[in-house]
């Protein structure tokens, strides 16, 4: 009975630090009844076609612009005008008008978010949310109650939320990187100025001090999404893969880079990283105790039957790689304390 206690203790005082504020968390250690459908080429499709509003917008007013200026007019002309027309084909007009379409709003309520959690897909079942006796946070209602459903693309399982934090705080990183770098950082100064940002929320208002849990997931998706702003208009490193940038100036105008490929556009970046229960958050130890008892008693069970040929140093090696991206330290915080499916399920 400890644990629970414990746990009671744990949700009273937490309620009551943060009555107006929630985190939004997700349970990828309950593994869905039946496999979900990849609706990985759906999502990248909604991306693209956010895109291309991105820039019809953008490319519209590049045209009022220049033909305005073209028309010779003296109140054409001018330097604000000038300085406009220049913003509009800059890597940072592109990256706002995406943002806006697919980043802005409040997590999970994201333009992205909301359509992930709401979308009728094309092939079901596209979503799975365990239910609540059976949830990692049943002693922790307010974070069940905010819990973001599970999905799967290109082959990884992760939580909705991961995808309005990809598009949302990976902006914030974008823009972090970029203001940092402006004022003389190195590139690695930049990224480690964004990193720790993100540690900071994720110690705070968006994971620990409202839901009890640090998530390395969501500092991953942060990262990863600072890399898609950047890709916009310019060439990244994955891995040993150059990636071709997602779009270009063409006559002074926006279009996509053919032939990147709609393939090209998200997965790159969708990995294990995202799913929290190979790339372990972690929890308050009232919580922590509780969730490696309901994941021993309930969840281990279905992950050696999905994985009957994996050993738990095949699930200590998987979660060992994760702890970086391709050697790149994306805010992982080590801990010796993780529930892992190789420590808790054998």
């Amino acid at each position: 009975m400890k644990p629970k206690i414990l746990s009671l203790c744990f949700l009273i005082a937490l309620l009551s630090r943060a009555p107006a504020l929630f985190a939004f968390e997700t349970d990828q250690y309950n593994l869905p009844p039946e496999p979900l459908a990849d609706i990985g080429e759906e999502v990248a499709e909604y991306v693209e076609d956010n895109l291309h509003k991105a820039i019809e917008k953008i490319n519209i007013e590049i045209a009022r612009l220049q033909e305005c200026r073209e028309s010779k007019r003296s109140d054409c002309d001018t330097p604000s005008r000038s300085k406009r027309l220049a913003h509009l084909r800059s890597e940072d007009a592109v990256a706002r008008a995406v943002f806006e379409l697919l980043g802005d709003g409040t997590i999970p309520f994201t333009r992205s978010g909301t359509w992930m959690n709401s979308h009728k897909f094309r092939a079901q079942p596209a979503r799975f949310k365990t239910g609540y006796r059976q949830s990692i946070f049943v002693y922790l209602p307010s974070d069940y109650f905010t819990i973001s459903p599970t999905v799967k693309m290109y082959g990884h399982s992760f939580g909705t939320d991961k995808i309005a934090h990809f598009f949302q705080q990976g902006y914030t990183y974008y823009r972090i990187h970029k203001k940092s770098v402006a004022e003389g950082m190195t590139d690695a100064e930049a990224v480690k100025k964004s990193v720790s940002w993100g540690k900071m929320t994720e110690s705070t208002y968006y994971g620990t001090f409202v839901g009890g849990v640090f998530s390395n997931a969501d500092l991953y998706a942060n990262y990863a999404g600072m890399l898609f702003y950047q890709g916009l208009v310019k060439s990244i490193a994955i891995g040993n893969v150059t990636r071709r940038p997602t779009l270009v100036l063409k006559n002074g105008v926006w279009v996509m880079n053919e032939p990147a490929g709609r393939l090209d556009l998200l997965a790159p970046f969708i990995s294990d990283h995202l799913n929290e229960a190979l790339n372990p958050s972690l929890y308050l130890p009232g919580l922590r105790s509780s969730i490696r008892g309901i994941v021993r008693k309930r969840s281990c069970q279905g992950w050696k039957a999905a994985y009957p040929d994996r050993t738990q140093q095949d699930f200590e090696r998987l979660t060992a790689s994760l702890i970086d991206w391709n050697g790149i330290e994306y805010g992982h915080k080590k801990s010796s304390k993780f529930i892992t499916i190789a420590n808790t399920c054998f």
